[in-house]
C-alpha cells in the first residue's frame, strides 16, 4: 500500500511537489452547481462553486463508471473551520475547480446528514495511517472503493503539505498510468474495511472491572484543570459520566471532583459563551480558554446532563446557572419554528473564526461606559492587549483562583449587576454578522437533547424544559418517522429516510425519558416500536449488536457497524441502555435477555478498550445496579417527583394511578392499595423494599437497596469544595 506521510500527501507522490504553483483566485461564479437542489446547509453553502458537485448518490457513481473516472469524496459539515477555508482557497477558484472537473466526478457529503458515509471512509483514511478530521478529502474508483486520502489540503504547498491541485494531477496519472498501484491500495483498504468485529469468546465483565477502568481514566485526567490528558481537550461526557457511576458505585468522592473539576474550568472558561450561554465543540488549550467556536447540539445535550447531576449532587449555583443559561441559548437560538432543534452553529463568521465571539477593551467600554467597563473587565479577563490573539475571550478562569466566594457569587461583584451588564453586551453583538446557523433537524442529535431536557427538567424541576422537550419530540414524531421507523434528517419539508441506528437508539432514549418524567404511556409504546424497528432492520446477528444503516438502505460498499464512541455515545451503547430500561418499565424480560446478547456478543473486544467503549460500560453499570422506583396510587406522581432527586443515571421511575394502569405483566400491578393510599417499592438487583406509603422514605430506602450514594447524596447533599456563583 503506497502509504501517506505525516502531512496531508503521501511519500510516494514524487518530485512534482517539490515545486510551489501559485493560482489567482476569480470573482465567484454564478452558476449553480447540482447542490443547488439539496436540503442541507452545508451543500447549499457550495451550490454556486464553479466546481460541477454531484450530491452522494447512484447518478454521481453511474457518471463515474460512463465516463470512467475516479471519484474526488470531499466530505464536511457546516461549522467546521477547516472545511470553510478549502474550500475558499480551492473549491471557490476557477482555476483548481477546472482541475477538478477535467479529471474527476466530484462528490460532496454533509457528514451530519450523511454520518454512514463518513463513518466508511474516515475508516479508510485511518488505515492509511492518518489521524482522520474535516474536512475528509478521499479518492475512490468509480465504484466507490477509497484508494487514498487525506483531510486539509491547501491550494499551494506549504508547511509540508503538497498543493492540492497538484495531489490532483498526481492522483489523476496513477489511475491512468499505474493502475496496479491503485489496485493494490484498493484491494488492501477494502479487505482492511470489510473485517468485522469478531467474537473472542465470553467475558466476566462485572463492577470490578468497572471500577478499575474508571481507577485508570482518573490517573489520565489533568488534576489541575480537568479533562483529559493535554490539549486540545473536549468534554468527552461519555468518559465524564463512566466517572461519575464509578462515584456512585463505589461511594468516592474523588471521582466526583474530577468531573466537577472539569466542569468548574468548562462553565468558567472561554469554551463556554458568557453572553449567550452554551458551550464550543473543545478547547484547543488544557485551561479551557481558547475555544474552536462551533456549537454543537449534542455535546450541550450531555453537559447538561452532567451540570444538572452535578448541581444536585454538591448544590453550586454556577452548574445550575450554567445550564440554565444553556437551555435559554437553546430556545432562543437553536429552536426551529416548528419546535425541533437545530445542528449547530458556525464557528466563523465574516471570514474568521471567533470574530462573534472576541471584544477588545475599547469596544468593552463603548458600550458600558468606562466605569461599568472596567468593573466587566476585571471580572471577564479583558485587557487592552488581549488573552487571544489581541483580542479577548471572555472568561472567569481566574475566580476558580479566588477563596473569597460564597455560593451564591463573587462576593466583589455581585451576580445580579453583572447579569445586567452581560444582557447590554450581548445586545451588541447581537448586531454583529452572525455566524451560519446549520437549521437541520437531526433525529439522533434531537433525541439527545430531548433526553436531557427530560432528564434535567425532571430533576431540576423545569416545566418549561419538559414542554420543549415534548414539543420537539412531537415534530420528530410527526414529521421525522413513517410507521414505526425514523427518518435521519429534515430541513424544509425533506427526508433523509431511512434514519439510522443512531436515530432510533437516540430517540427511543428520549421516549423513555419523557415517559419516566411526564408518566404518558404513549411515550413507551412509541420507544417500544423504535426498539422493535433497530431490532429488525439494523440488528447484527453474530454479534447481537447494530449496524449503523439500515437492511434496506441504499446500497454503499460496507454496512458501516463501529461500536466505538466518537463525540456522542455510541447508538451500540445507547441502545444497550434503553435495553435495560424497557425491561424494568415494562416488566417484559425479553428486554433484558436482548440486553443480554449485546452485552455478550459487544463486550468481548471492548473490554480491551473500555475508554473508546464509555456508552457501553454505562450501559453495563444500569444493568448491573438500576434502582427502580415503582409507585402506584392516587400520589404516584409525588412520589415520582421525589425519586427524580436520585441521579437518572441509574434510577427509573414507574407509576400510574392504578395497578392495572401498569404494563401488561408489571411486578407493579400485584400491589395493592388500601384506603386510598398511595404504594411504592424500591428495588435493586433481586431485592426490593417493603411497600412505602411516605415519600420521603423513597430515598433512604434508595440507599439502601441500591449499595450507592445515590439515595444519600439526594437526600443530604455536601457542601461543594468549589462554590460559585
Amino acid at each position: 500500500m503506497f502509504a501517506p506521510s505525516q502531512g496531508a500527501a503521501g511519500s510516494w507522490i514524487g518530485p512534482i511537489f517539490e515545486f510551489n504553483r501559485t493560482m489567482t483566485a476569480t470573482t465567484s461564479n454564478p452558476h449553480e452547481n447540482r447542490l443547488a437542489y439539496e436540503a442541507s446547509p452545508y451543500l447549499l453553502q457550495h451550490k454556486t462553486n464553479p466546481v460541477d458537485w454531484w450530491p452522494w448518490g447512484a447518478d454521481a457513481l453511474r457518471e463515474a463508471k460512463r465516463t470512467n473516472k475516479p471519484i474526488l469524496l470531499s466530505i464536511g459539515y457546516a461549522a467546521c473551520h477547516w472545511c470553510h477555508v478549502m474550500a475558499h482557497e480551492s473549491f471557490e477558484d476557477e482555476q483548481v475547480a477546472a482541475v477538478m472537473n477535467e479529471l474527476f466526478i466530484n462528490i460532496k457529503v454533509d457528514r451530519e446528514e450523511r454520518p454512514d458515509i463518513d463513518q466508511i471512509y474516515m475508516s479508510a483514511l485511518h488505515h492509511l495511517g492518518e489521524r482522520g478530521g474535516w474536512p475528509l478529502t478521499m479518492f475512490l474508483t468509480s465504484d466507490g472503493e477509497p484508494v487514498w486520502g487525506g483531510t486539509y489540503f491547501p491550494k499551494t504547498a506549504g508547511y509540508g503539505r503538497p498543493a492540492f491541485i497538484d495531489v490532483l494531477r498526481e492522483l489523476a496519472r496513477l489511475f491512468r498510468d499505474e493502475p496496479e498501484r491503485i489496485e493494490h491500495n484498493r484491494s488492501a483498504l477494502m479487505t482492511a474495511l470489510a473485517a468485522k468485529s469478531q467474537l473472542t469468546g465470553q467475558v466476566a465483565l462485572g463492577a470490578g472491572e468497572l471500577d478499575a477502568a474508571a481507577t485508570a481514566i482518573a490517573r489520565a485526567f489533568d488534576q489541575t484543570y480537568g479533562g483529559l490528558g493535554q490539549a486540545p481537550k473536549f468534554p468527552q461526557c461519555s468518559i465524564l459520566e463512566l466517572l461519575w457511576r464509578a462515584g456512585l458505585r463505589r461511594r468516592e468522592s474523588r471521582f466526583f471532583e474530577l468531573v466537577e473539576l472539569t466542569l468548574e474550568h468548562m462553565c468558567e472558561g472561554g469554551i463556554y459563551d458568557h453572553l449567550g450561554g452554551g458551550f464550543s465543540r473543545y478547547s484547543v488549550d488544557e485551561k479551557w480558554l481558547v475555544p474552536h467556536f462551533e456549537k454543537m447540539l449534542y455535546d450541550n445535550a450531555q453537559i447538561l446532563e452532567l451540570l444538572a447531576l452535578a448541581y444536585r449532587r454538591g448544590a453550586s449555583r454556577l452548574f445550575l446557572q450554567r445550564a440554565e443559561q444553556t437551555v435559554d441559548w437553546l430556545f432562543r437560538e437553536m429552536s426551529t419554528p416548528e419546535g425541533a432543534f437545530c445542528a449547530s452553529l458556525d464557528a466563523d463568521s465574516e471570514g474568521q473564526e471567533g470574530k462573534f465571539y472576541v471584544w477588545s477593551r475599547d469596544e468593552i467600554d463603548a458600550v458600558l461606559g468606562p466605569r461599568d467597563g472596567k468593573t466587566f473587565s476585571e471580572c471577564y479577563d479583558v485587557s487592552p492587549g488581549g488573552n487571544f490573539e489581541g483580542r479577548n475571550i471572555l472568561n472567569r478562569l481566574n475566580r476558580l483562583r479566588t477563596p473569597t466566594r460564597d455560593r451564591d457569587g463573587d462576593l466583589a461583584h455581585p451576580e445580579t449587576p453583572l447579569a445586567q451588564l452581560r444582557q447590554k453586551l450581548l445586545d451588541a453583538r447581537d448586531q454583529r454578522v452572525r455566524p451560519g446557523l446549520d437549521n437541520k433537524v437531526l433525529a439522533d442529535w434531537n433525541g439527545l437533547m430531548i433526553a436531557a431536557l427530560a432528564n434535567a427538567g425532571a430533576m431540576l424541576n423545569k416545566p418549561a424544559w419538559l414542554a420543549k422537550a415534548r414539543t420537539a419530540f412531537a415534530f420528530i414524531e410527526h414529521q421525522m418517522t413513517r410507521g414505526d421507523r425514523l427518518g435521519h434528517s429534515w430541513r424544509d419539508g425533506k427526508l433523509v429516510y431511512p434514519g439510522l441506528a443512531s436515530d432510533h437508539a437516540a430517540m427511543t432514549k428520549a421516549a423513555l425519558a419523557l415517559y419516566e418524567a411526564t408518566g404518558a404511556s404513549d411515550y413507551l409504546e412509541r420507544a417500544c416500536q423504535w426498539q422493535q424497528a433497530l431490532d429488525r432492520h439494523y440488528a447484527r446477528e453474530d454479534t447481537g449488536g447494530y449496524y449503523l444503516t439500515a437492511d434496506d438502505a441504499e446500497g454503499l460498499i460496507l454496512r458501516p457497524d463501529s461500536t466505538i464512541d466518537e463525540a456522542t455515545p455510541n447508538p451500540n451503547g445507547v441502545a444497550a441502555q434503553n435495553l435495560v430500561r424497557l425491561a424494568i418499565l415494562t416488566g417484559d424480560d425479553n428486554w433484558r435477555r436482548k440486553a443480554e446478547v449485546v452485552f455478550a456478543g459487544l463486550l468481548p473486544s471492548a473490554v480491551q478498550s473500555l475508554f473508546l467503549h464509555a456508552s457501553l460500560a454505562n450501559a453495563l453499570d444500569l444493568h448491573l445496579r438500576a434502582i427502580a422506583v415503582v409507585a402506584v396510587g392516587p400520589q404516584a406522581d409525588q412520589f415520582a417527583s421525589v425519586a427524580f432527586q436520585l441521579p437518572f443515571l441509574e434510577r427509573v421511575v414507574v407509576r400510574a394511578p392504578r395497578p392495572q394502569d401498569l404494563p401488561p405483566g408489571h411486578a407493579g400491578r400485584t400491589l395493592s392499595l388500601a384506603d386510598g393510599h398511595t404504594v411504592a417499592l424500591v428495588c435493586a438487583g433481586q431485592k426490593c423494599s417493603l411497600p412505602i406509603i411516605d415519600p420521603q422514605q423513597i430515598l433512604p430506602a434508595a440507599a439502601l437497596a441500591g449499595g450507592s450514594e445515590a439515595g444519600a447524596a439526594a437526600a443530604q447533599a455536601p457542601s461543594p469544595a468549589l462554590p460559585h456563583g
